[in-house]
């Protein structure tokens, strides 16, 4: 099954060894996984963040890092989606409206574990939250 992956799904399983990485990685098993082509840089600038703030070690950080960009993720580019992130710029973030826009154009599932973002009005795609 394709699905679409955010920054907090991979984020969590590069780096999470709790039952959110553990759902987060059972996404991005057996399934073809896909995302806006700006989420390895997203995912690149929160594990930066994470060893600035000394939440992450810089060892498991660059671990992290490199399985990241050998993750088998087909890129989407934006141009595609503009105008549905502009329509959702009202309740969703430009960032976060790729991720909705690319899964309503794809029919595909939006792995993530923002809750925030799953429950936000607008977005017309599915949604797989840990909790749903």
């Amino acid at each position: 099954m394709t699905i679409v992956v955010d920054s907090s799904a991979v984020v969590a399983a590069l780096v999470d060894d709790g039952p959110d990485g553990t759902w987060a990685r059972g996404g991005l098993r057996g399934n073809t996984l896909t995302a806006p082509a700006h989420l390895h840089v997203e995912v690149s600038n929160v594990l930066r963040r994470a060893v600035l703030s000394r939440r992450l070690g810089r060892d498991a950080a660059a671990l992290a890092h490199r399985d990241l960009v050998q993750l088998p993720v087909t890129p989407f580019p934006f141009e595609p989606l503009g105008d549905r992130v502009w329509e959702l710029h009202p309740t969703v973030t430009a960032y976060d409206a790729a991720f909705v826009a690319l899964a309503e154009e794809l029919g595909a599932p939006l792995w993530t574990l923002d809750r925030r973002l799953a429950d936000a009005p607008g977005p017309r795609c599915a949604f797989r939250t840990p909790d749903h």
